[in-house]
């Protein structure tokens, strides 16, 4: 394929810090992510990732810390990430994890259930975007990775306003989390904690961003992948390019 690399997120911040040379962005959520994607693809990409944030599910992984999956697991199905690819994102990133990523469909927020989730599935980590994407990409025949960094740990609770703080186009949501803090003033601590993680985690894909440089770390960029942020920006309802990072950290905890 003659196209670039289509970096899929859910959040503005990811959108931001995903975009570069060859690589475009599609943040978007459950069926606008899949429509997103399937058009990206009728115009012709080389690759696609899932990059982001992620909960973790696996014991011992703390915020900050990166999984490269080895696939992605479902409830029916298991995709397979590509292996070069993949190899590529091990080597780049120091101390990632190579595990399965399991995708759902919504967050997964209390300690009990990512244990449930963890001995079920024995995936390191959880996201709602990865088993879209990784779907799409497998029916048509797409190199597709998946590089995540933890924002909470397996024994960390995500209280009710950082699930309620996001927009349809990735923002935060301040208003909703502000009403949930009124409506719940004892999830404070648990926000605060949360809060915290996902500066950690915005951190890590700063770093992450950097270490794997242009192309998200595709084994073949260069050779014929097109720089095509100029037609991300195209796509506006698709694409996260010019939102404040200055956005509350709590938002970014939504989706895990």
């Amino acid at each position: 394929m003659s196209g670039g690399i289509v970096a899929v997120t859910s959040l503005a911040l990811e959108a931001r810090i995903a975009l570069g040379p060859g690589v475009s962005v599609i943040c978007s959520q459950g069926s606008h992510l899949a429509a997103h994607l399937e058009s990206a693809i009728g115009r012709g990409v080389s690759g696609i990732i899932s990059f982001g944030i992620a909960g973790g599910l696996a014991p011992g992984l703390v915020a900050g810390q990166w999984v490269a999956a080895t696939a992605i697991r479902t409830a029916q199905q298991l995709f397979p990430t590509d292996r070069a690819w993949t190899r590529c994102l091990i080597e780049r990133l120091p101390g990632a994890v190579n595990a399965e990523i399991v995708g759902l469909d919504a967050p997964v927020a209390g300690p009990a259930d990512k244990r449930l989730l963890h001995a079920q599935t024995g995936a390191a980590a959880v996201d709602t975007e990865s088993h879209i994407a990784a779907r799409i990409a497998a029916a048509h025949r797409v190199p597709f990775v998946a590089c995540r960094a933890i924002i909470d740990a397996a024994d960390t609770l995500l209280p009710p306003a950082a699930l309620v703080g996001l927009r349809p186009d990735g923002t935060a949501d301040v208003a909703a989390v502000f009403r949930s803090v009124l409506q719940q003033p004892s999830q404070l601590p648990a926000l605060v904690r949360t809060a915290l993680d996902a500066w950690i985690a915005r951190a890590a894909l700063y770093r992450g961003r950097r270490m794997l440089g242009a192309g998200l770390g595709f084994p073949q960029f260069g050779d014929g992948v097109a720089d095509i942020r100029a037609s991300a920006r195209a796509e506006p309802d698709a694409v996260a390019l010019d939102q404040d990072l200055a956005s509350p950290p709590p938002a970014a905890a939504r989706a895990r």
